[in-house]
């Protein structure tokens, strides 16, 4: 019986008796079905999967919310529940606050979630004292001397006078004493290491990305189709090549991409160096959930010191 083959180099069985070579064309395309979409293409998935979910690993939260399904950004959702955790302050503690605040906040967050993106130029330490200098002319007239309540605001020039010149005279007159500053600073070292986690994770993906369209050569096909279906030549069928064999196959048709094994090994050890300064010294996510206390003392300090803030301001006022 005469058989006829598409490519006479993929030929993997002698002539002799009629065998699964008469559907060779068939075998070779399965060959790359279960190699580049299934065991390969499984394992770039593993990959990509591990460098898009790192942090899911390298911040233990037990915050409820964090892992609602298995694509979610954790860094943004830390920004998202500190968010929530600091308007439940001025919720029920400050309510009188509440509907002046609330842009305020939604900004100072907009800018800390863009930092961490590493989208726009912005400061750390900037979003957070603009969002100090808008806090301090409510809690002056709201909290320290609640009889000016309703004196600041948008529907006068002399309420918006007031507050601009509260809002200039913040950082002289220091009413939450320091604890802006340690805020900032927190924020700002975590958020640094954490936004060069996230983009350096995003690298990573990028090249996973590349490496994923690499095409099988011919000799990697052969050696693939002889591992794979050799053995149902035969007729055994659920006999599978030996752990060697496989292990040998697999170099040869990943020689080409051998030379990124260095620059991958150097890019890993990086990445661990980075997930420990987020997960300890510089911590993301205890920066981010302790901006509630931070915000909460800084009022209690201006309440504390009220009257020599009160003074301080009246002297800052007259002589402007």
């Amino acid at each position: 019986m005469t058989h006829m083959y598409i490519d006479q180099q993929l030929q993997i069985k002698e002539q002799r008796v009629p065998s699964c070579c008469d559907w060779e064309s068939l075998v070779v395309v399965l060959v790359h079905c279960d190699s580049t979409d299934g065991s390969l293409r499984s394992l770039w998935i593993s990959v990509q999967l591990l460098l898009f979910l790192h942090p899911l690993t390298c911040l233990q939260s037990d915050i409820s919310g964090l892992r609602e399904n298995g694509t979610l950004d954790t860094f943004q959702s830390l920004i998202t529940f500190s968010q929530n955790h600091l308007t439940s302050l001025f919720e029920t503690t400050y309510s009188s606050l509440m509907s002046s605040i609330s842009p305020h906040i939604v900004c100072l967050f907009t800018d800390l979630s863009r930092f961490l993106q590493g989208t726009g130029n912005v400061s750390v330490e900037t979003a957070v004292h603009c969002f100090f200098d808008s806090l301090f002319p409510l809690v002056h007239t709201h909290i320290i001397n609640p009889g000016m309540a309703g004196s600041i605001g948008e529907n006068s020039s002399e309420g918006k006078q007031l507050g601009d010149c509260l809002r200039m005279t913040r950082q002289d007159v220091n009413p939450f004493g320091s604890h802006p500053k340690a805020m900032a600073d927190t924020l700002a070292s975590a958020l640094r290491a954490g936004r060069v986690l996230s983009l350096a994770l995003g690298v990573g993906l990028e090249a996973m990305n590349i490496t994923e369209t690499a095409e099988l050569s011919r000799e990697c096909t052969r050696a693939l189709v002889r591992m794979h279906y050799c053995s149902h030549c035969r007729g055994l069928t659920l006999i599978r090549a030996c752990s060697g064999y496989c292990l040998n196959v697999m170099r040869g048709c990943l020689a080409s991409l051998s030379e990124l094994h260095n620059p991958w090994r150097q890019y890993v050890t990086v990445l661990q160096d980075l997930t420990h300064i987020v997960a300890g010294a510089h911590n993301l996510e205890l920066a981010l959930l302790g901006i509630r206390g931070q915000v909460e003392e800084a009022i209690l300090y201006a309440q504390l010191h009220g009257p020599r803030i009160t003074a301080t301001v009246g002297v800052s006022m007259h002589s402007g």
